[in-house]
């Protein structure tokens, strides 16, 4: 049997797949990915209510180039923090904003009580590797330095992020696990970009692809320049790369079936598991790449929201 996308999933993209069925921008053509893909976001976003018992605050810290990153605290009206969260956001590594996922963060943040900053950090091409990890490690020092004053305990904070966001959550807990902090107590990767030599195309998955192959070719190239695919791309960029994974925070990660990540992802939780870390993962059939988005009134998408706030209270 070949592969299918789950029937409640197809009929939600279905209007997708119209819209952006001629948009095939040719590989490094980062500007029209980020006119029709962002155009995507926001419209999902918009298609979801913004949770009323949720503030945010916009904070600014320096990074080390000198450069102002914003980063927006969202925290539940009348519940106390404990915990928290930083959220880098997806975008293949050349789109996406705060902005745009103001909508996810402040719903998982109603949904769970876990407050979450989630990071502005740059993007490629302008800003190629390591500044966007760099960014979110500014971030997250801060996080932990401002940590009393938010009422956060230090020893209860998680990075996550999905897709490409994913990808820097995994690289930003191998920097601070190689530079000894800050500490991170658990990562969660949301069908995570890891891998810059997922460029040849699966067969039963390409048809599927909302986010393609020549997709990945374009953002890595824009992160990583001629280095992309060789032999020299350190975990910092790729967390695939990355040849000892011990000492690396528990993680949750997952992926569904029809993702282009799925083979990455599946090979990083095994390859952290048989480090010894602790790892929860999840394969979900019949559904492609930041499907939940779109489709958000499907059982499966329920499910998958569900086990994410799930993890973010368990902290």
């Amino acid at each position: 049997m070949s592969l299918s996308l789950d029937p409640e999933v197809a009929q939600a993209l279905a209007p997708m797949a119209a819209v952006t069925a001629d948009a095939t921008p040719p590989v490094g053509d980062v500007a029209t990915r980020r006119a029709v893909l962002e155009g995507i976001i926001a419209h999902a976003g918009d298609a979801q209510p913004m949770p009323a018992d949720v503030t945010t605050t916009d904070y600014h810290v320096t990074a080390g180039d000198g450069a102002q990153i914003l980063m927006r605290w969202y925290t539940k009206d009348g519940s106390s923090p404990g915990s928290a969260a930083l959220f880098l956001h997806g975008g293949g590594m050349i789109l996406g904003s705060v902005d745009l996922f103001d909508g996810p963060v402040a719903r998982y943040v109603s949904a769970s009580g876990v407050p979450i900053l989630s990071v502005d950090y740059r993007r490629a091409p302008e800003h190629p590797h390591p500044t966007p990890v760099e960014d979110a490690h500014t971030a997250l020092t801060w996080l932990h330095h401002h940590a009393a004053d938010l009422g956060v305990d230090t020893g209860r904070i998680a990075v996550m992020g999905d897709s490409a966001g994913g990808g820097l959550a995994a690289a930003l807990s191998i920097l601070a696990r190689d530079r000894g902090g800050p500490a991170i107590a658990r990562q969660i990767l949301i069908m995570p970009m890891l891998d810059d030599r997922t460029t040849v195309p699966d067969p039963h998955i390409a048809p599927f692809a909302l986010w393609s192959y020549d997709d990945n070719a374009t953002g890595w190239g824009a992160l990583l320049g001629e280095a992309a695919g060789g032999s020299d791309v350190p975990a910092h960029a790729a967390p695939a790369r990355i040849s000892d994974p011990a000492g690396l925070p528990a993680a949750y990660i997952e992926v569904g079936q029809l993702d282009i990540f799925r083979d990455e992802d599946l090979t990083y939780a095994v390859r952290l598991s048989r480090a010894g870390v602790d790892v929860e993962f999840h394969l979900h059939p019949g559904v492609p790449h930041e499907f939940e988005s779109i489709a958000h009134t499907t059982d499966i998408a329920r499910r998958v929201t569900a086990d994410r706030v799930r993890v973010l209270r368990s902290l």
